[in-house]
């Protein structure tokens, strides 16, 4: 990663963290309910999501206060799945992010409710602090439910369940992938575009890259469950072989893995080309997701 990549990336998670942090903090709930939401919330992540839709904004000449609302939203619901992940019931994990998990730190019942409070809280912050019109909230709104919905990240986490201890092929593994982790990316990218201007040619674009960028975050992840370091990655290696998970290494071995990487990387690359950002941040972004170490 380069320096410069690494300042954008640290800065725009200062920015995230506080932002995440302060819509919670700010919440009129119960204290327990507040404090098992903020322990998520605050547990440590990247903040890809939320960095993905502000550099896509500042592609097309927005900027980032304007962006916040929507992205707090976005990494909202991604944490809101990760504890609901992590139940007893879905992939019973102990450790995320080198902590205990939010059912572990606190209980299931209070980790669910946690899960659903970030859910639904996401959509009233958009509602409530996005300062575009009233046209454009409403479509972001839709696009967000459709994404992380039945159509989208929740469709995706059904078909992954149903392909444990079994062998998918590629083309079932990219559905599943496209679904799961590419909807919300294509959301990051699509409403940050959307808030900075792009026009509806180049958000075509943007949602083709936004497809590769999600099989790239995944492939990695899947290599990363091979040969990571647990203490970066915060936690066990081999988890997705224990839960008898449907992977790219798994289909393709570990070379195969990183040369269907490398092809989605550079169709990625063609994408932003298409959109006219090939100059931008998010040529950098596509690469540090292709070989994170975390």
């Amino acid at each position: 990663m380069t320096e410069s990549l690494e300042k954008y990336l640290k800065e725009k998670q200062l920015q995230m963290d506080e932002a995440i942090v302060g819509y919670i903090k700010k919440l009129e709930a119960p204290e327990r309910l507040k404090a098992a939401m903020k322990y998520s919330a605050e547990a440590g992540g990247k903040r890809l999501r939320p960095i993905l839709m502000a550099a896509s904004c500042e592609s097309y000449g927005g900027v980032i206060k304007t962006v916040i609302p929507a992205a707090a939203a976005l990494e909202m619901i991604h944490t809101y799945s990760l504890i609901h992940d992590d139940l007893p019931a879905m992939d019973n994990d102990n450790i995320r992010r080198g902590k205990p998990t939010n059912h572990i730190q606190f209980d299931e019942a209070t980790a669910i409710l946690a899960g659903d409070g970030l859910l639904t809280y996401s959509f009233e912050i958009i509602a409530s602090e996005l300062a575009v019109s009233e046209t454009k909230k409403v479509e972001l709104i839709r696009q967000l439910a459709d994404a992380a919905g039945p159509k989208g990240m929740v469709a995706g986490q059904v078909l992954d369940m149903q392909a444990e201890d079994k062998k998918a092929d590629l083309e079932q593994l990219e559905q599943i992938h496209t679904l799961k982790t590419g909807r919300l990316l294509r959301f990051a990218v699509t409403a940050g575009a959307m808030i900075g201007g792009a026009t509806t040619g180049q958000i075509a674009s943007l949602q083709e890259y936004a497809y590769y960028l999600g099989l790239i975050f995944q492939v990695q992840d899947d290599i990363l469950d091979v040969q990571g370091d647990p203490e970066l990655i915060g936690k066990p290696v081999g988890s997705d072989e224990t839960n008898l998970k449907s992977t790219y290494p798994k289909l393709l071995g570990l070379d195969g893995a990183i040369q269907q990487k490398e092809m989605y990387i550079q169709k990625a690359k063609q994408t932003l080309k298409e959109a006219g950002v090939e100059s931008s941040v998010l040529v950098d972004i596509t690469e540090y997701f292709g070989n994170r170490d975390r």
